[in-house]
């Protein structure tokens, strides 16, 4: 691995810097300083373009627009449909600096997910009359994969699909459909013939999310926070011309992952950034005050033994896109990478709790509460980390058999 950039790596960073310095808005650029709220999964730009506040409304379309105008709304997608065509080393970067500005994207389901899906998958009509849409940032979307009785193993889905004539009718339910309440579309996989064996049999449908039938109930989770929801379906007709790919052949649709970004880069520079901002605070008067260094000098080891593994977890997702890089697709290495991080930001929120003592009991709208109980919140948060994505456990698995060799069962 080469880890410095080559020339026209360095001058494309220097171009992605000078446009997120110049075009961000200064409303994210508040909440990236953590001197404004902003939604906590979703960084703020899929809540503010539904937004009741005029001036998020504003940020929203102000930031879709610059990005639509570089064609980096969707920078890995090809040029033909849209995007930039960028090298997996370029989406890096790209990435890396968004990150480390904490400027957001624009729904990661339509971008990252859906769009890649429908230029491999999609006819010549879904492809004019959706990719546009989420280029713009005119439609988001939500994923409708995972129900009560069908989570890690998600083939196990009942969510009903039934025939009738041009039209599908649905009936079932689906759970943890994240940012549901502030989307648009929805994509969705559906069983269309049960007598199959489970990864048979299911088919790829989209639908707009206003449909007839189709009901958004809120999931508040430990944070307070309002990211995900359940939907449930009832009698809701779906013209097949929304199927994507072949009818019972949708599981193969839904699990087509393009060779985009797996790096999980994000993840790796908001560390990073949480890391550095539990620093600088702790060398204030006000750091000083509320943390427990000098009573208990073993947490200055912890905190040290987290910059490490923020350089351990940067290390893998480089690792990753220079597996990309070749031309070769991450297989077990992607699950080594899921694992460690997952894990780590676990022990971070741990540390961050820890290092405040009793001060770490307050929530973020209580005064006292160190760095507005950012790891408080955190901590809170990280217990779905290593289910959310892929268990622990799966991942465990993934590396055994195919990393490892070793035999299943």
């Amino acid at each position: 691995m080469d880890w410095d950039d080559n020339e026209s790596q360095a001058q494309f960073r220097s171009e992605v810097r000078a446009f997120i310095a110049s075009q961000l808005p200064e409303r994210y650029k508040r909440i990236a300083r953590g001197e404004e709220d902003g939604d906590s999964e979703f960084g703020g730009w899929q809540s503010d373009r539904k937004s009741q506040n005029a001036n998020y409304q504003q940020a929203a379309q102000a930031w879709a627009q610059a990005l639509g105008e570089k064609r980096w709304s969707a920078p890995a997608w090809p040029a033909e449909y849209g995007g930039a065509g960028l090298t997996p080393f370029d989406q890096f970067i790209f990435n890396q600096e968004m990150a480390r500005a904490g400027a957001p994207g624009m729904g990661v389901q339509g971008t990252g997910m859906l769009g890649p899906m429908l230029i491999v998958h999609g006819s010549e009509e879904q492809k004019k009359e959706y990719l546009p849409k989420i280029l713009s940032g005119e439609v988001v979307w939500a994923q409708g994969y995972s129900e009560p009785g069908a989570g890690s193993d998600l083939a196990s889905l009942q969510t009903r699909a039934v025939r009738d004539g041009d039209e599908y009718v649905i009936n079932g339910q689906k759970i943890w459909t994240s940012g549901a309440h502030m989307s648009d579309w929805l994509f969705a996989l559906v069983r269309t013939d049960p007598d199959a064996p489970k990864h048979r049999g299911i088919s790829f449908l989209v639908m707009d999310i206003n449909t007839p039938g189709i009901t958004i109930r809120p999931l508040i989770d430990m944070t307070w926070n309002h990211g995900f929801n359940e939907t449930f379906f009832e009698d809701v007709r779906v013209p097949v011309s929304q199927r994507v790919g072949e009818e019972n052949r949708g599981w193969y649709v839904g699990m087509t992952l393009l060779d985009f970004e797996r790096s999980n880069i994000s993840g790796s520079e908001g560390a990073r950034r949480s890391i550095e901002g539990l620093r600088d605070f702790l060398g204030t008067d006000e750091g000083k005050a509320v943390s427990r260094l000098e009573d208990l000098p073993t947490l200055r080891h912890q905190i040290a033994d987290r910059y490490i593994e923020v350089e351990i977890q940067f290390q893998f997702s480089f690792r990753i896109i220079s597996i990309q890089g070749r031309g070769l697709v991450p297989n077990h290495e992607a699950s080594v990478a899921k694992l460690f991080n997952s894990e780590f930001s676990q022990r971070l929120a741990n540390t961050g709790v820890k290092t405040f003592g009793l001060y770490s009991n307050l929530w973020y709208n209580e005064p006292l509460a160190p760095m507005k109980g950012a790891y408080t919140r955190s901590y809170v948060g990280s217990v779905a980390s290593t289910i959310a994505g892929g268990s622990s456990e799966i991942q465990r698995n993934v590396i055994a058999t195919r990393g490892l060799g070793l035999p299943r069962g």
